[in-house]
Formats: structure tokens, sequence, C-alpha cells
């Protein structure tokens, strides 16, 4: 039985494929039912995944420290397509060049993201979170 459904990609102009293919296999392994969308995933895509799939949460990778300006907006445009209570996670290097984490953080989830993973945490580091997460979701 599947722990629930995550929708996962790469945003933006971000072609980082290899993180993004560990991630839906350590997903998949932990019993995920995984909705991979790739690469050069705009927010739109991520939606309509969503949507179409009726995930419990959104996993956005960012590699190429970009994030911060793709993921902008990202909450509003779920909660305008009904996805107000999809858990939204982000995680990689979100920003250019070294920043404090905790204020990276910090941003994103004033952005609306429920959780933000740093740099080189590996997706394990999320299991936990998103199965409680989700859990809560579905009460």
């Amino acid at each position: 039985m599947s722990k629930g459904t995550v929708v996962i990609g790469v945003i933006g102009a971000d072609v980082h494929a290899v993180g993004n293919k560990i991630i839906d296999f350590a997903l998949r392994e932990a019993g995920y039912n995984v909705i991979n969308l790739g690469v050069m995933v705009s927010q739109e895509e991520y939606i309509q995944a969503a949507i179409e799939t009726d995930a419990d949460a959104i996993l956005v990778s960012s590699l190429y420290g970009h994030g911060e300006i793709d993921c902008q907006g990202l909450r509003d445009k779920c909660n305008e397509a009904g996805l107000g209570d999809i858990i939204l996670l982000v995680g990689g290097n979100l920003v250019v060049g070294k920043q404090n984490f905790e204020e990276v953080e910090a941003r994103f989830l004033d952005m609306g993201f429920d959780h933000v993973s740093a740099p080189g945490t590996p997706i394990e580091g999320v299991f936990d979170y998103l199965e409680e997460a989700i859990a809560a979701r579905k009460k």
C-alpha cells in the first residue's frame, strides 16, 4: 500500500536529472507513489500533475541556484487551483552563492513551503516529515 502520492521534478530551467532520478528511486523504495515530471518543470506542470493524480505533496528540487526565483508564487497558484492543503517541499541549491541556510529557509517558508531542505540533505532526511505530514493531511 502506498504511503501517498508525491509529484516531483526539477523546477525552472534547471536540467539536473541525476538528483531527480535518485529522489524518484528513494521515494519509490520508501513506499510512495511517485509522479516524476523530470527536469525543466514549470509551476503549472506541478499543479496540473497534482490535480490529475490527487497528489498529497509536491516536492520541488533545484540545483542551479535560481530556485528562489522559480518558486515565487507557487503556493498562491496551488491555492487558486484548489490545492490549498497540498504539502509543498523544496530542496537543493536554492539560491546563488553561499547564504545562511536559516535565512534561506525562512524566505521559502514565507513563500508558503511547508518544508525546506538544506543543500546536501539526502532525500531520506525528509521521509519522517513527509510521512507525518501526509498522515495529518489525510485526517
